[in-house]
């Protein structure tokens, strides 16, 4: 009887660390184990977590997994929360002070004021629109407040990381200092281009190379990790959403995918072409697999699935998320009722933190149900939004969009989605499309796949097809942009 083989994918995420047992050879997660991670906010706007906590964390479940593997273990991959960063002690691995959360926006007044000439640098080598949520402003913060971490740069002990970096840290006992270049290049400190740490922008933020990371392949060998006294490969690395584009398949120019999170992300494709934008998107590393870079452009809504979390824990009008799809189709259409989503500001491709969130077009007959669909339609017009910039800036079309995450599992949503952007969208039969990735990733770095593999296994469970009479569809966007406008701090 032949040895079942198994990979470990690690999903290090902001609220939660889980990990998965995927079995190669059935192209299936076996078993899953979750544990909750802890933020504390210690002041308005500021979030925090405790860096051991994650990786004690980490450490059970990846030992769940392990005890219910009747096979040989071949690596565990690793895919994280991107932006959040870790300062640690090279000498003891102990954290100088707590994680700062990429949600953390304490550095938002010193983004806001950089000058003129870093800001084009950063725009330029790393892709990125200087703001808070990304981690150099971050680390700067900790080296201007933190009087140990200082101590600890000049002596050459202090190292600075994302979560995957501190992970892979501790679990292979201080030998690996290690990222992936998806993970680099959220840094605001990565030259996106060359592939390597910026001296200037180094110099401005206080870092030096000597406390970041070798940054490394998405597919790379990153050493072993001694785990219940088993020593596994850790084996494939990539930031959270990048990881869902790997996972989703979209692996060919034009291809694009849209989790539904907390906020919704959205990745385009844009092959080995590094697209500038000049309106609002990011430009980011898909992955480095196999000695090939790939480029995506990245928009992000802030608020999406959390917008309905509003609906069921802030307004008390949905028993639960789920019942938004019956209660929403329960009318023709919302009333002429839109709604703004922007609670913590608008993302892209506006980027102002000081909108606040809308609901207009209420009138005596507006009903609990209006209110629902118009807030379902405000999270398929973002993504619209942000799609027709890529498109723009790209020069590519998107033939189809992928989804995943909660709320792609809303049929309500996911047509109305495909009827706003006029393509279809494909979902898949593996909603886990981030641990997909990071399983496949762990696999290929251990020679058990390879890319054209990972195109073959993506199974969709159902395709939503674009309606063909656009003329609702186009009238909701409309209303969608007007109350956008409306919502803008400067109108």
């Amino acid at each position: 009887m032949q040895k079942k083989t198994y990979v470990i994918a690690l999903d290090a995420g902001t609220t939660s660390v889980r990990a998965f047992l995927y079995d190669v050879e059935k192209g299936a997660f076996v078993y899953g184990a979750r544990q909750e991670v802890g933020q504390s906010f210690p002041q308005p706007g500021w979030v925090e977590q405790d860096a051991n906590e994650i990786f004690f964390k980490a450490a059970y479940a990846l030992n769940a997994c392990i005890s219910r593997a009747d096979g040989e273990i071949a690596g565990i991959g690793i895919a994280n929360q991107r932006e959040t960063v870790v300062l640690w002690d090279k000498e003891t691995g102990e954290p100088v002070c707590p994680a700062i959360v990429w949600q953390c926006r304490r550095t938002s007044e010193m983004c806001a004021n950089l000058p003129e000439e870093i800001v084009s640098r950063i725009k330029e080598k790393t892709g990125l629109l200087p703001d808070a949520y990304f981690s150099a402003s971050k680390i700067k913060w900790v080296l201007d407040n933190v009087p140990s971490a200082r101590k600890l740069r000049e002596e050459g002990r202090l190292a600075a990381g994302t979560v995957d970096c501190y992970l892979l840290y501790k679990l292979s006992e201080g030998k690996v200092f290690a990222t992936d270049v998806t993970n680099a290049c959220r840094t605001m400190l990565f030259d996106i281009h060359t592939l390597e740490w910026d001296e200037e922008l180094l110099a401005y933020f206080g870092a030096t190379r000597e406390m970041l990371p070798r940054v490394l392949s998405s597919d790379a060998d990153f050493g072993t990790a001694l785990i219940g006294g088993s020593r596994i490969p850790l084996a494939g690395a990539a930031g959270d959403q990048q990881a869902a584009l790997f996972g989703q398949a979209a692996l060919s120019r034009g291809d694009g995918k849209i989790t539904y999170g907390t906020g919704l992300f959205l990745l385009f494709n844009t092959g080995e072409a590094c697209v500038s934008s000049g309106r609002g998107m990011l430009t980011t590393i898909g992955y480095r697999v196999g000695g090939r870079t790939v480029y995506a452009l990245e928009g992000s809504a802030f608020n999406a699935g959390s917008a309905v979390q509003w609906l069921r824990d802030g307004l008390e009008i949905l028993p639960s998320s789920a019942e938004s799809e019956r209660i929403a189709l329960s009318v023709e259409d919302s009333g002429g009722v839109s709604f703004v989503p922007a609670f913590t500001g608008l993302g892209a491709p506006h980027w102002d933190s000081e909108a606040r969130g809308l609901l207009c077009g209420i009138t005596r007959g507006t009903t609990r149900a209006h209110i629902v669909r118009a807030v379902l339609e405000s999270i398929a017009c973002s993504a619209r939004e942000l799609l027709e910039c890529m498109e723009k800036d790209s020069g590519i079309s998107l033939r189809e969009i992928k989804c995943d995450g909660g709320a792609s599992a809303n049929n309500f949503l996911m047509q109305l989605q495909a009827d706003i952007l006029g393509v279809a969208v494909n979902r898949p039969a593996e909603l886990e499309s981030t641990a997909l990735g990071a399983a496949y990733l762990c696999a290929i770095s251990c020679g058990l796949m390879d890319v054209e593999e990972v195109a073959r296994r993506r199974a969709s469970e159902r395709v939503f097809s674009p309606s063909q009479d656009r003329s609702k569809a186009e009238e909701v966007f409309a209303k969608y942009l007007f109350a956008v406008r409306r919502a803008l701090f400067k109108g």
